[in-house]
């Protein structure tokens, strides 16, 4: 079963547009497309309910388009060129409603159609009701073929667009826009349209670019890239509209660009007895509103610096791949206190004998240290500190360190 759409717009929206139901697509001409929607009574219903779902698309991407559906391709697109509205054509009734259609249509060469006029034959079922033997003799193989058309009874493949993967869509906004709510209604509607598309293709989202064009001539990018692929428009739409709350543009918008990267759908299969873990999509979520609160560079997941400072790390956006794992020596963990707390310790012969800080006292019943380092001499951050490891008298091993002559106590051992 096959669909055509006939507009009056830009060949590349009607493209789109049948993109949006089915990957197998034809240009058809400059105006019309062609595209198979075998398996679509699955979502919409009867051919009938087919038909309407591409008229209301069609109408709310603001094109003037008139929609048929038929069991052949050429009695499709014949039937959307030449009726307005929505047609439907029964399979083996294809003669008969095509019969009031003009020849025009079947595109004839001029001699062709000089030949026709003299004949008298101006309309389809005027071409279907002459002898196909005879319109042979007389007309050679393109007679037969405009015959076969006229009835309807064309056998032709669809010949589908080829062309690359390319997901973009934009809006070209009446007037500036300067608020974030409204821009979000652009949004959605492009996200709603780009997942449609994606979603008839079997492929899903890694990550999306936004390019809004602003009343100042500048332009305002954003790009968002996700832990895993996905496919939800209303988890989009609220992670631009987070990010453009934290990195607004500096001026109204008059035209907005959104391109999606596809990628293969992830597949995943969980355990009987295992439990069920948090949606990537929730947890994407839930950064970016932390971002929102604390700033970018306050979310990530923290890495080691070359350096030998204790305690020196920095916040990545995405997680190292994680290294060959190695055994391990069997050793106390350390809970570090960030930030560390100020200490008073009392030193006799070279050896701490008691600690005082913020929920920290006692007197040290054994110790072991110091333990010297320092490191980036050669930058004008420097660092050299002596660690000490302490056992109080309350029953807590912590460690202990001294810098440029002042105490903190770094952690505490579980």
């Amino acid at each position: 079963m096959f669909a055509a759409i006939h507009g009056d717009g830009d060949a590349e929206k009607l493209v789109k547009l049948a993109q949006e139901f089915s990957p197998w697509v034809e240009r058809t001409t400059a105006d019309t497309v062609a595209l198979d929607v075998d398996g679509l009574e699955r979502i919409y219903g009867l051919p009938q309910e087919i038909a309407a779902a591409l008229a209301r698309r069609a109408a709310e991407c603001r094109l003037k388009a008139s929609v048929a559906i038929a069991a052949n391709l050429d009695a499709a697109v014949h039937a959307a060129r030449g009726f307005a509205g929505v047609s439907v054509i029964p399979h083996g009734d294809e003669a008969k409603f095509l019969g009031s259609l003009p020849l025009t249509l079947l595109e004839p060469t001029p001699e062709m159609r000089e030949t026709l006029e003299r004949w008298g034959i101006r309309r389809f079922r005027d071409l279907a009701a002459l002898p196909e033997l005879g319109l042979a003799e007389r007309l050679g193989p393109e007679g037969l073929r405009l015959h076969q058309l006229a009835r309807g009874a064309g056998d032709r493949p669809l010949v589908p667009v080829n062309e690359p993967l390319h997901f973009v869509e934009e809006a070209e906004l009446e007037y500036p826009v300067e608020l974030l709510e409204p821009l979000a209604f652009v949004l959605a509607r492009l996200l709603h349209s780009l997942c449609a598309r994606l979603t008839s293709r079997g492929l899903a989202i890694a990550g999306l670019r936004l390019r809004l064009h602003l009343e100042n001539r500048s332009e305002h990018a954003r790009a968002l890239r996700f832990p895993v692929p996905m496919l939800d428009a209303s988890v989009f739409l609220k992670l631009l509209h987070l990010d453009l709350s934290a990195h607004p543009p500096p001026a109204p918008v008059m035209r907005v660009l959104l391109e999606a990267e596809p990628t293969k759908p992830r597949a995943a299969q969980s355990g009987l007895f295992i439990p069920i873990s948090p949606e990537p999509e929730k947890l994407d979520l839930t950064l970016a509103r932390l971002k929102s609160l604390v700033g970018d560079e306050n979310v990530g997941s923290p890495a080691l610096l070359d350096t030998h400072r204790p305690g020196a790390f920095q916040m990545l956006e995405r997680p190292l791949a994680p290294s060959p794992a190695r055994p391990l020596a069997p050793s106390l963990p350390l809970r570090a206190i960030r930030p560390t707390r100020p200490a008073r310790v009392q030193m006799v012969s070279g050896q701490p004998v008691h600690v005082q800080a913020e929920g920290v006292r006692g007197h040290v019943v054994s110790s072991a240290g110091p333990w010297r380092t320092s490191g980036d001499w050669w930058t004008t951050d420097p660092w050299a500190r002596d660690e000490w490891d302490v056992a109080l008298s309350d029953g807590a091993l912590y460690r202990i360190y001294c810098e440029q002559g002042r105490w903190f106590v770094e952690g505490s051992y579980d």
